[in-house]
Order: C-alpha cells, then sequence, then structure tokens
C-alpha cells in the first residue's frame, strides 16, 4: 500500500470507530443512522463500480462481472435504505447478518491465501472472531429478547472492525522480489 491508501484506511477505521461511539451514546436512533450511512457507503460504491465499467472494465475480459457486482452493491445499497424505516430488530438482526457475511468472505479468503502459499493465519483467526461474535450476539438477543444487547454486541464489533483496520494501514506489506 502506499501512504495515500494508509491513511485512506486509518481514517476509515476511526470513521468506524465514531460510529460504533454514536451507538453507544445514542442506542435507541444509533442503529437507524447507522442503516441510513451504510446505505450511502454502498450507493457511493455500487457508483464508483459503474463509472470504473464505463470507463475501463467494458474493454477488459471478464469486465460483465465488474458491471453485475456494481448491480448487486446498488440493489444492496437501496434494500439497506429501505431497511432505515423498519423495526429496530430487522435492521439489528441485518447489521450483524452483514458483519457475519464480512467475517465468512474473511475465512474463505484465509482459505485461498493457504492454497496460494500467503499469509492466511491472521484472516482466518479475524474472521472465525466475526462469524461467532455475530451468531452469539444474534443468539443472545432472541434468547433474551432485549435490543440494547443487540445494539452493544454490534457496537462492539463496529470497535473491533474499525480497530483492526487502522491496524491493518500501519502493518507492513510484504514486497514480492522477482529475480
Amino acid at each position: 500500500m502506499n501512504k495515500f491508501q494508509r491513511i485512506k484506511d486509518a481514517l476509515f477505521g476511526v470513521f468506524i470507530l465514531l460510529f460504533a461511539l454514536a451507538i453507544l451514546l445514542v442506542p435507541n436512533e444509533g442503529y437507524e443512522i447507522v442503516a441510513a450511512i451504510v446505505s450511502v457507503l454502498l450507493l457511493l460504491y455500487g457508483f464508483r463500480l459503474l463509472w470504473y465499467y464505463f470507463r475501463m472494465a467494458r474493454h477488459m475480459v471478464s469486465g460483465k462481472t465488474i458491471l453485475y457486482q456494481a448491480i448487486i452493491i446498488l440493489d444492496l445499497a437501496l434494500f439497506t435504505g429501505s431497511l432505515a424505516s423498519m423495526n429496530s430488530f430487522i435492521i439489528l438482526f441485518y447489521l450483524l447478518g452483514v458483519f457475519a457475511f464480512s467475517g465468512f468472505i474473511d475465512v474463505l479468503r484465509a482459505f485461498e491465501a493457504k492454497r496460494i502459499g500467503g499469509a492466511w493465519k491472521y484472516k482466518l483467526v479475524s474472521g472465525c472472531v466475526s462469524v461467532l461474535y455475530a451468531i452469539l450476539m444474534l443468539i443472545l438477543g432472541v434468547i433474551l429478547g432485549d435490543k440494547d444487547i443487540l445494539v452493544y454486541g454490534f457496537s462492539s464489533s463496529l470497535f473491533y472492525t474499525g480497530a483492526v483496520r487502522i491496524a491493518n494501514a500501519f502493518r507492513r506489506t510484504a514486497i514480492v522480489y522477482i529475480q
């Protein structure tokens, strides 16, 4: 990563930490705000992928996958935006599901990195922790029926994600030398 990417990742990690703090300070309305902001960020990412497709990817081999990915991300953004006006339990279950899904993707990436000989242990542990924590919060929230447990659990998962993002921004990257 170059310096700009490191600064961008560290700032995004701080941004995530601020959202987690906002949820802790205002637990009744915090998740609705987070759902709206996640929707806006997904919209921006989807439009960025569309822009990339129209500028470059349509001329590439398998460039249509970028278009399909952009359409799916935009659809997910609209769905997330429509969730902001729904019941708070539904929003929290959805956000915890997204957190568990990202952990599952980290586990799959770790297995792929192991297969090709890359660094995989950190990704595997991080992904397993994310998935298990989301499942634990979901079970506790359903069994006890307390919305506050889900709010605080989601907030702590955001703290974890932000801290991992900041740590990864300042970690040294491996350099491959071709001889």
